[in-house]
């Protein structure tokens, strides 16, 4: 009864109405014995008495009982779960994006950044006890989702995100040192940040090594990701006439910068050539070793009053069937 509550606590005052017919039963049939007329009582003498003696009160009862059952589904009684705290595995992770303007280029379909954002969405969507957050990163770097078990709103804000954003250039030391400040403060056993860029690093405060001994010293382990073909890939721009072309650009990852951020924090550098090899890379750190973490149950209500109500009426459908069949009553 501890889980149960009442929609329309109000109606249980109804109660008193088959309390007092309870009452006015006993009171009303103290008297009313059958009695007959005779000259002497020789023939009754061995009468046997009747089941049906026995079983009179029966229908009083079950109209009771039916109205009582009623009045308790017109309350609607519900059903509820207690609020409570309970573990599951996860890890914290920070997924820091390069917005910049050469992950326009067409090498992944439809271009680097739209294939990062699509596959990136699955593994969220893949990890949801997981606590996960989102920086995004070019010629700056802005946290665009803190840590959140919300994966919804991270995945709304994950397909929001497009070059031009933010001021364009590559500062891969601030975005790696954005992402660290959402996890510096985590509880969580496994720190994780993947990194993800398509060139060098080429402006900032901060260098990616100076954010990767941060990293190192939270114990945080980054995952590096460098993104784009060998050699050349199309990058779309515009002729004088305004029309779409394509140009063939240099791919300039600097892969042994990354090497390096994995390497001293523990984690591991993935070169993606492609939307088959992106997706592969993500299945790898899909892997990740997992630590306990909160997440708080929330209270459900279920209408409970259907079947109190079928079974008031079945009860008072059996009286009236039992009071025109078995027990009916000489006029």
């Amino acid at each position: 009864m501890d889980n149960i509550s009442f929609a329309n606590i109000e109606f249980l005052y109804l109660l008193a109405i088959p309390l007092a017919m309870v009452i006015w039963y006993i009171l009303k049939n103290k008297k009313a014995d059958a009695y007959i007329q005779t000259s002497g009582l020789q023939m009754f003498k061995n009468m046997k008495t009747s089941l049906k003696v026995y079983l009179r009160h029966i229908l009083f009862i079950l109209e009771v009982i039916a109205i009582a059952l009623l009045i308790i589904a017109l309350a609607r009684p519900q059903s509820t779960n207690n609020w409570e705290n309970s573990t599951t595995k996860g890890i914290d992770i920070v997924l820091a994006l390069d917005i910049s303007g050469s992950m326009l280029a067409e090498d992944f379909k439809p271009n680097r950044l739209e294939a990062s954002k699509n596959v990136a969405i699955k593994f969220i969507q893949g990890r949801p006890n997981d606590k996960i957050g989102l920086v995004v990163y070019a010629g700056e770097s802005f946290t665009q989702c803190p840590l959140t078990t919300d994966h919804a709103t991270l995945i709304n804000l994950f397909k929001g995100i497009k070059n031009g954003m933010i001021e364009d250039g590559t500062t891969i030391g601030e975005g790696l040192a954005t992402a660290i400040s959402r996890l510096k403060e985590s509880t969580a056993k496994s720190k994780v940040i993947i990194l993800i860029t398509d060139g060098v690093n080429t402006t900032g405060d901060i260098s990616p090594m100076t954010a990767a001994e941060i990293a190192r010293t939270y114990g945080i382990r980054v995952y590096t990701i460098g993104v784009g073909s060998k050699g050349t890939a199309p990058y779309p721009a515009t002729d004088m006439f305004g029309r779409k072309v394509y140009r063939q650009m240099d791919v300039e990852i600097d892969e042994e910068t990354l090497q390096d951020i994995a390497r001293l924090t523990g984690g591991k550098y993935y070169r993606a050539t492609g939307n088959t090899k992106l997706k592969q890379v993500y299945k790898e750190i899909d892997k990740l070793e997992k630590s306990k973490i909160e997440i708080k149950e929330y209270s459900k209500k279920r209408e409970e009053y259907l079947y109190i109500a079928i079974a008031g009426l079945i009860l008072l459908l059996t009286g009236i069937f039992l009071k025109h069949v078995f027990f009916r009553s000489i006029p």
